[in-house]
């Protein structure tokens, strides 16, 4: 059977030119396609396995759930011990405020879901969101995307939708009385790697406390200790009111999730009953599995090593094709002059064993976030690849 005639026949494509590896194994850092190549993997699935491919601990958890039970009931229905583990789990990570956890099957619905609880709770409309940013491809994500090329084939999106740059202070005046939320990335990643100040962020959240407007952050990305701390926010000293997570939530399983106080979630449970509802969010197994990643992640120290590990990047990726290197923790981006030179630095890396990429609003930027564990072996020999790739 010819699986890479049957891919581009009934596989639908998001783009002309997919990389199309057929891909037979992964573990760790490494994944192998069908001919047995081996690749070093510099984007760990965009952020999801960041304590590695297939872990022992979540795949034992993932069997041993499935050994139990699989779906049973749409989400919030039935008590599902994963469920209630992981959400428990999480919030002891997490400052008080943030204590009730909604599960979704992706970021993209966490994004969904946090926007109608701001709506429900403030009973206001306006939203603001920033340039740069990504949020997902639902059309209420779409809507708060923060590039044009994107939104537009899909007009009319939804309303009351107003768009910023990056810590640009004219933000602050901006939020006010008709404004539900603010939602904004802890750190834009698809940008090529972008914080902001924290005086600039911490008045955004002092400005939504003064006018009852809700702080929402979204660390799909970079949350589970992409950054170099558990949660990005950390960083900052600021604490969102809705605080968004996907990708690495569920260890390699779809998971995503809105997290509030308790005191706002309760709000869509009446008028109306049901007010967000998902047959699959919080599956048991990708709970299990997601909880088990978790308990890795932070029992095993693997954040604490975060720092050295993207310093040793910063260090080895010099050269003269290489304008900047960004890096908060290991989400990095090595920026070029333009972007045919990072399509061909990237071409030559898949070809040369390592896999990397580039991001959605920086293409002349090439994106390295891999696995937390990998080791300083593999991050040596992964830039030796790039490097002479340069050269």
């Amino acid at each position: 059977m010819d699986t890479r005639r049957l891919f581009f026949r009934h596989i639908a494509q998001t783009s002309e030119s997919p990389l199309a590896i057929h891909i037979k194994k992964a573990r760790g850092s490494v994944l192998w396609d069908d001919n047995g190549r081996e690749y070093i993997d510099l984007i760990s699935g965009i952020s999801v396995c960041n304590i590695g491919h297939r872990h022992p601990a979540v795949v034992k958890a993932i069997k041993e759930q499935a050994e139990k039970y699989l779906h049973v009931l749409v989400y919030g229905e039935m008590i599902e011990t994963p469920q209630v583990q992981y959400a428990r789990l999480l919030t002891e990570h997490l400052p008080g405020p943030l204590d009730s956890v909604y599960f979704t099957n992706s970021g993209a619905e966490a994004v969904e879901g946090a926007m109608k609880l701001a709506k429900r709770v403030t009973n206001r409309t306006n939203i603001i969101s920033f340039n740069s940013s990504y949020h997902g491809s639902t059309q209420g994500a779409l809507s708060i995307m923060g590039d044009e090329y994107w939104r537009n084939p899909f007009r009319p999106l939804l309303p009351s939708i107003y768009h910023f740059d990056y810590n640009d202070p004219l933000v602050i005046d901006a939020i006010d009385k008709n404004t539900a939320c603010v939602v904004m990335e802890t750190v834009q990643a698809e940008r090529g790697v972008f914080a902001p100040s924290v005086s600039w962020i911490q008045a955004v959240r002092s400005r939504c406390s003064e006018v009852g407007a809700l702080l929402i952050l979204d660390e799909v990305q970079v949350g589970f200790g992409r950054t170099g701390t558990l949660w990005g926010f950390e960083q900052f000293d600021v604490v969102p009111d809705i605080l968004l997570l996907g990708k690495a939530l569920g260890g390699g399983m779809p998971l995503g999730a809105f997290i509030a106080s308790r005191e706002l979630m309760t709000n869509l449970s009446h008028d109306p009953v049901l007010g967000h509802i998902t047959t699959f969010g919080g599956h048991p197994v990708c709970c299990a599995a997601g909880l088990a990643a978790f308990k890795v992640l932070t029992e095993k120290k693997i954040v604490s090593k975060v720092a050295k590990k993207a310093k040793l990047f910063v260090q080895l990726l010099q050269h003269r094709l290489i304008k900047e290197v960004r890096s908060c923790g290991l989400l990095v981006a090595v920026e070029f002059a333009d972007e045919s030179v990072t399509k061909n630095i990237i071409s030559y890396c898949i070809e040369n064993g390592v896999l990397t990429d580039w991001f959605l609003f920086a293409p002349h930027c090439m994106r390295i976030a891999p696995p937390l564990n990998i080791s300083s072996k593999e991050i040596k020999k992964a830039c030796e690849v790039i490097i002479r790739g340069l050269d």
